[in-house]
Order: structure tokens, then C-alpha cells, then sequence
């Protein structure tokens, strides 16, 4: 798919309405030293831990509309792969691996334990993989993350090269201005986002971005009614 294909496509989705209840929530990530210093040297993406939650067997999640049962506002992730050993060129036919929580900030293939305790053991929503095209591209629809007790609102990321080997794990993280995307979305009670930003841990203060987030924030652009895109580029040691 091109990207003004997929761009163009951001309005033909309706949007999910909330049916499941709210439901306790998952405890934040592991944290793990960043690649990336406080110079803000983004020539390479940061290095981030996987958290607690990765994918049991990414290699059965070949799909670009990683919704499955999950209802909430619109996402259409856009990721660009460049060659940080190559003069950033496009990195082609790289697999990459994203995973996130639902709106209520729950991890399906996971729970029934403290961390989390709702049990989402047999579930694989909102976690997919693909491969990256000649533009280093790739294309996925999901859902606008909700957030969890010490994370801010954030996309985990793992990209191999197409032989397996893995090249870089890190995370995506949000905009957080006054009116962006994530305050909106969290204010959106009628679409289930019932948490509003009470309690909320911003970048700065993420256990994971706080020493980098800067290199991590993706672009993020639309609104409620019609959905988000959100874009980033990630500079792979490929």
C-alpha cells in the first residue's frame, strides 16, 4: 500500500463504540536505559525494554488491521524503516512487530495475574506484523491506545531483518499539548475512553521516555470523529 493510499483511507472506517467494561488496569513497563542521550542525539532510535507484555509468536500475526475485537477511535499507524548504518536509505523487507494496550490500558496474550488482572490469555488483539516495503514502509490499522498507572500513552516496537535477527526494540510515544490527539481522545467518554488524563504520567516523567522521548515522538494528526494517523520514522542499525 502507498502512503497516500493509506493516508487517504483514514476517513472510511467508522468508529468503534465502547462494549466492554472498564477493567483494571496493567502495572508499568519495565524500565531499561535508552541508547539515546540527553543531548538528544536521534541518529539511531533509542533502544527500550520490551515491557512485560511482548508477543508470544509474532509470526502468526501477519495482518495489517490489528483491531480484532477491540473497539475504540480510529489509529492508522504509518512506520518508516531507515538504514541508520546506511545513510538512513529506505530499509527494505525488514520484519517489524507492534503491540499495544486497548483502550481500558490492558495487553491481550496476557493477565489473570497482578499485573494485570483481567485475563486476555487467549486473545491476541492489537499486535501484528509486516514486512517493509522498497520505501521502508509499512501500514497498520488499530485503535488510539489507552494509558496504565506510571506509562504515558505508547506503541512497542520490534524489528528484525528479514533473516529473524533482531535489530531494534523501542517504543512510540505521543504528543502531549494541550489539544493533541492523546487529551482528546482520553476525554472521549462516548467512544469508552472513560479515564479522562487524571493520573496520567506524561513523557518526562515515563519511566521508559523520560531520557529520550524526545526521539520517539511520532507525529499524530485527525481527530475524533474521523480518526488518527499517526507517523513515524525509526532509525534502524540495520
Amino acid at each position: 500500500m502507498e502512503r497516500k493510499d493509506f493516508l487517504k483511507g483514514l476517513g472510511l472506517f467508522g468508529l468503534g463504540m465502547a462494549v466492554t467494561p472498564l477493567v483494571v488496569n496493567c502495572s508499568s513497563d519495565d524500565s531499561q536505559q535508552s541508547n539515546v542521550d540527553q543531548t538528544g542525539d536521534c541518529s539511531v532510535s533509542p533502544s527500550e525494554t520490551t515491557g512485560p507484555f511482548p508477543t508470544h509468536s509474532p509470526s502468526s500475526l501477519v495482518q495489517t488491521d490489528i483491531r480484532g475485537d477491540r473497539t475504540g477511535i480510529l489509529l492508522n499507524i504509518a512506520i518508516t524503516l531507515l538504514n541508520a548504518n546506511a545513510s538512513d536509505a529506505a530499509l527494505d523487507g525488514a520484519l517489524i512487530d507492534i503491540w499495544h494496550c486497548d483502550k481500558d490500558g490492558n495487553y491481550s496474550e496476557y493477565g489473570g495475574t497482578q499485573m494485570q488482572s483481567v485475563d486476555y490469555t487467549s486473545n491476541h488483539f492489537l499486535r501484528g506484523r509486516q514486512t517493509s516495503n522498497s520505501g521502508g514502509e509499512v501500514y497498520f490499522t488499530s485503535i488510539f491506545p489507552g494509558w496504565y498507572s506510571g506509562r504515558s500513552t505508547h506503541i512497542h516496537v520490534h524489528v528484525y531483518d528479514a533473516s529473524g535477527n533482531s535489530l531494534l526494540v523501542t517504543q512510540i510515544a505521543f504528543p502531549e499539548a494541550t489539544g493533541s490527539a492523546v487529551e482528546l481522545v482520553n476525554a472521549s467518554t462516548e467512544n469508552g475512553y472513560t479515564k479522562g488524563m487524571n493520573g496520567y504520567t506524561y513523557n518526562a516523567q515515563d519511566n521508559v521516555f523520560s531520557d529520550s522521548y524526545t526521539c520517539e515522538i511520532a507525529s499524530v494528526t485527525g481527530d475524533v470523529t474521523n480518526g488518527f494517523t499517526l507517523e513515524s520514522t525509526l532509525y534502524v542499525p540495520a
